[in-house]
């Protein structure tokens, strides 16, 4: 790894947390690593993350892992809104969904997997900590995208897979969609402030309470570990093999 360090100002204190407990991994969403440097070393863009990794391996650290960057957004995981304060945040170089969903090369990720090594043994954060920014923000976000290997990443000890999420087909469509929204709460997904009566059944979308997202959970679910979706088929409905997916995250790797 070819380790570089310019100071980014967009930072501050962590609130209400003395440690990150979580990491938040993104793309640039830019053609090149320097644009993307720049962007989040420029006080007007009001933008940061700790560390951004580029294609060849290079990774800067721009803003101390012990402040807050500014990364995240409007978030949620686990019943935690303010997950810049949780996390740390690093960016990879990738142009992104609007330049064809670009590989990530062998060097960016062996250069990943070494930083995430050594931020592991400085924080004690546990491979199930390691999120997307999909995962915290699926109603805005779909970074680091269906071409990132969490796969690769989990063989390393280094992020999770179940063993539900391996190809298998789609399986049969779920009567009820509402059956993932127990499994994604206790996973971590933010899945709305009412559950309906009977805790699944997404509340009425006329205007009677907010409607539980599950197009966007299940966006970041297929983002995540079924990467071999097709784009365009993100929207499917719900199967049985999204629900396998959830019902396993939420009894391996519970977020509360």
């Amino acid at each position: 790894m070819i380790r570089l360090a310019q100071a980014s100002p967009n930072h501050g204190p962590r609130r209400g947390v003395s440690a990150p407990d979580c990491v938040i991994l993104h793309y640039t969403d830019m053609l090149c690593p320097e644009g993307a440097l720049a962007r989040l070393c420029d006080p007007a863009a009001e933008v940061s993350a700790h560390h951004l990794v580029a294609e060849d391996g290079r990774i800067w650290s721009l803003v101390s892992e012990t402040e807050r960057a500014w990364h995240a957004g409007l978030s949620f995981w686990g019943g935690e809104r303010d997950m810049n304060s949780r996390s740390i945040g690093i960016e990879l170089a990738n142009p992104g969904h609007g330049n064809g969903h670009a590989p990530f090369p062998a060097p960016q990720m062996r250069a990943l997997e070494g930083l995430l090594r050594e931020i592991f043994a400085r924080w004690s954060i546990a491979p199930e900590r390691v999120l997307a920014h999909s995962d915290v923000a699926p109603r805005r976000k779909q970074d680091p995208g269906p071409r990132f290997d969490w796969r690769g990443l989990a063989r390393h000890g280094l992020s999770i897979w179940p063993e539900a999420a391996e190809p298998r087909g789609e399986g049969e469509i779920l009567s009820d969609p509402g059956a993932i929204l127990p499994f994604a709460a206790r996973f971590g997904y933010e899945v709305g402030e009412d559950l309906g009566r009977n805790g699944r059944t997404p509340p009425d979308p006329g205007g009677h309470g907010p409607q539980t997202p599950i197009p966007e959970i299940l966006r970041a679910l297929r983002l995540r570990f079924r990467p071999q979706f097709p784009c365009e088929a993100l929207e499917s409905p719900a199967d049985a093999r999204d629900l396998a997916i959830l019902q396993e995250l939420a009894f391996r790797w519970p977020s509360a």
